[in-house]
C-alpha cells in the first residue's frame, strides 16, 4: 500500500515515502526525534497521532526508531512501521548498508575540494563528543568523506557522505578541523542561528526495502531560509523550524 498523502499534518510538512512497513517524513530543526525529561513533543510521538488519526486505529500504533537525528537539525527521518521491518532496518543501519547524505554550511573557506576524515570519537556525560589523539577503549572510529560544492569568502557549503553514524560526529569532525557547522556553538561555532538551529541537513536516505529487497532513496529538500544564495527558495521547500509549524497544528 503506497500512500497519496504527501503531508503531515500540515501541508507544508511532508511525507516523502509511506507503505506498510516504511514512513519518512520531514524532520525540522527543533524538534526531538524521540521524546526525554524536557517532556517536548517529538517526531515519533507526533507520527504515532498522525498514523491513529489517518488509518482510524484502534490502541497503541507500533513505530519503530531505527535511526536519529540531532534536536538542532533538519531532514529526512525514517521510521517502521512494523517489527519485521524494524529489526531488517536496524540491522542495516547498524552494519553501515545504509546511506547517508548531509548538506552543511560551515565557518571558513575549507581548502580542499574535497577528502576523507578519520577520527577516533569519544563521547562525553551522553551529551557531547570529543576527538580524541589516540584510539582507547572508550573510543569508537568515525568516517566520512565530503565535497565542497560552494563557497564564499568566509563560509563553505559542503555535501557529506556520512560513512558511520557516530554521535554528532558531522559536528565534532568539522569542529576538529577548524570548520564549525555554522550556528553550532555546542562545537565551537562564533554565533547562533536565529532559532537556534543548526546549518546541516539530512539530505538523503537509502535503504534496501525490508520485505521487498529493492533500493529506496529518500530526499529532503533543502529547508526554507537555509543560509545559502538561492537555496532553500523552491516551491516545495518545508519550514526549517519546529516554531514555524508548531503554532500552526491543531493540539
Amino acid at each position: 500500500m503506497m500512500s497519496s498523502a504527501n503531508y503531515f499534518f500540515i501541508p507544508d510538512w511532508p511525507v516523502f515515502y509511506e507503505d506498510n512497513h516504511l514512513l519518512a517524513v520531514y524532520k525540522p530543526a527543533g524538534l526531538l526525534v524521540q521524546a526525554d525529561q524536557t517532556k517536548d513533543p517529538s517526531l515519533l510521538e507526533l507520527a504515532k497521532s498522525w498514523l491513529k488519526e489517518r488509518y482510524e486505529k484502534p490502541g497503541r500504533v507500533f513505530l519503530g526508531l531505527v535511526h536519529r537525528l540531532d534536536r538542532p537539525v533538519a531532514g529526512v527521518m525514517l521510521f517502521a512501521r512494523t517489527s519485521k521491518a524494524a529489526g531488517r532496518l536496524s540491522e542495516q543501519f547498524r552494519t553501515g548498508a545504509v546511506e547517508k547524505k548531509y548538506t552543511a554550511v560551515v565557518e571558513g573557506v575549507i581548502k580542499q575540494p574535497c577528502g576523507h576524515l578519520v577520527h577516533s570519537l569519544e563521547r562525553i556525560n551522553g551529551r557531547s563528543s570529543r576527538i580524541a589523539e589516540e584510539p582507547t577503549p572508550k573510543t569508537r572510529e568515525a568516517r566520512l568523506s565530503y565535497q565542497v560544492i560552494d563557497k564564499t569568502q568566509s563560509k563553505s557549503l559542503v555535501e557529506i557522505n556520512l560513512e558511520t553514524g557516530r554521535h554528532h560526529q558531522i559536528r565534532a569532525q568539522f569542529a576538529h578541523i577548524g570548520h564549525p557547522v555554522l550556528g553550532d556553538l555546542r562545537y565551537g561555532a562564533g554565533a547562533p542561528l536565529p532559532e537556534k538551529q543548526i546549518a546541516l541537513c539530512a539530505t538523503e536516505l537509502s535503504i534496501a526495502h525490508p520485505t521487498l529487497k529493492d533500493n529506496r532513496t529518500f530526499i529532503s529538500p533543502y529547508p526554507r531560509g537555509w543560509p545559502w544564495p538561492n537555496i532553500g527558495d523552491a516551491p516545495d521547500a518545508p519550514p526549517w523550524n519546529w516554531s514555524a509549524i508548531s503554532p500552526l497544528m491543531a493540539w
